[in-house]
């Protein structure tokens, strides 16, 4: 029988913060405004982001934006990316309604979807960007790009909707209350669960589902690694007082990276955002300034990061280990991996001893389940060993 084995190189930086150095944010280019969303494709290099009362797109990480021509001009609360960055949908805030606009050319242009004139809160994306869910105290859902909606039989007082990769398991928090509801049939059906009473604002999962944060004011960060079945504490930040105010957090695709935001206020000056390179079991500073964070987004590798505040928007970036994951199929072997915010190229070699590295012809297909690059190959004649290279 051939030996097949796989090589992980990990010459690179481990990706996230250092326990004891901060991570390097910078500014971007982006205007200086009021930012509430910010949502990423799954490779980091498409952006879209809304203020009180424009939105924006970037299609080189943050390095210019262009102002979307928008049909209508609202308070915009909240933004949602297919994992290509191609499909978006923005949602508005104000008291009087707002709608919810759709866009299948990355921002281009904008058609105001059928959803109802609410004042909504948060919207989320599967990463074909054909299911839909926003929440305005309630929620609605779209399994066709925004074209329908259909009301949800779950409400009262959600303030925060996260989609697995799929778009079928949905979790959705309460602004005001101990409660986050789930559903694992794109929201045809809930189940409750508790955590201590408070004002949670933002909600992340990784692309499966599985891995969950949530995030509010004055409450510790919590996980649930079973989809939210069961939820743990991860951080407390102040045990003998109030937390921070927790405004967003983000999520990796694998639910293993996450970023946190708050703001600062004179209790907290060094603790405005925290970084977890491990599912939430500890937590590092990731960034320092003294800002009041409004909104985080991350790749799916989790290694980009960007965030905004009343001013302005702010990008991070730490260098991507290779993580190769390898599977049999029928006849031959799948290789994966999580679309990085760097380019890598897959190589193979039948000598661990030799340099002489091939880069692989076939080409990668995104696999949308689990935002993961995947090129199946036929079953190798002899040894074979495989790596991640940069170009």
């Amino acid at each position: 029988m051939n030996a097949i084995k796989v090589l992980q190189f990990v010459a690179f930086t481990l990706c996230g913060a250092s326990t004891t150095i901060a991570q390097t944010w910078t500014q971007t280019s982006a205007p200086s405004d009021v930012w509430s969303s910010i949502a990423s494709s799954a490779d980091g290099t498409k952006l879209v982001a809304a203020t009180f009362s424009n939105v924006y797109t970037s299609t080189n990480s943050g390095t210019s934006w262009l102002l979307a021509n928008t049909p209508h001009n609202f308070i915009w609360a909240s933004v949602a990316s297919s994992a290509d960055g191609t499909k978006l949908a923005v949602a508005g805030n104000a008291n009087t309604g707002s709608p919810i606009l759709i866009s299948s050319n990355s921002g281009s242009s904008w058609t105001t979807s059928s959803a109802p004139f609410l004042a909504w809160s948060s919207i989320a994306s599967s990463s074909d960007g054909t299911k839909l869910a926003a929440t305005y105290g309630g929620i609605y859902t779209s399994t066709n790009s925004g074209g329908t909606w259909m009301q949800q039989p779950v409400g009262g007082g959600l303030s925060s909707v996260a989609s697995s990769a799929d778009g079928n398991k949905l979790v959705v928090c309460v602004s005001s209350g101990s409660l986050i509801y789930n559903s694992t049939n794109a929201g045809a059906t809930w189940i409750s669960n508790s955590l201590p009473n408070g004002y949670w604002n933002s909600v992340s999962s990784s692309a499966d589902g599985k891995v969950l944060v949530a995030v509010g004011v004055y409450n510790p960060i919590y996980i649930s690694t079973n989809s939210g079945n069961t939820w743990q504490r991860s951080l407390r930040v102040n045990p003998t007082g109030l937390e921070p105010q927790w405004h967003s957090v983000a999520c990796s695709a694998d639910g293993k990276m996450m970023t946190a935001v708050c703001s600062y206020y004179s209790s907290f000056p060094s603790f405005s955002a925290r970084t977890s390179t491990n599912s939430g079991a500890t937590w590092t500073v990731s960034c320092t300034l003294n800002k009041f964070w409004n909104t985080v987004a991350a790749s799916a590798d989790g290694c980009e990061m960007f965030a905004a505040d009343g001013v302005g928007l702010y990008t991070s970036k730490t260098t991507p280990v290779s993580k190769l994951n390898l599977a049999p199929t029928s006849g031959g072997l799948a290789l994966s991996w999580i679309i990085p915010s760097t380019s890598f190229l897959l190589q193979q070699s039948s000598d661990l001893t030799t340099t002489n590295w091939s880069n692989v012809t076939n080409g990668p297909v995104l696999n949308l389940t689990n935002l993961q690059n995947q090129v199946n190959l036929p079953l190798p004649t002899g040894n074979a060993f495989f790596r991640l290279n940069t170009p």
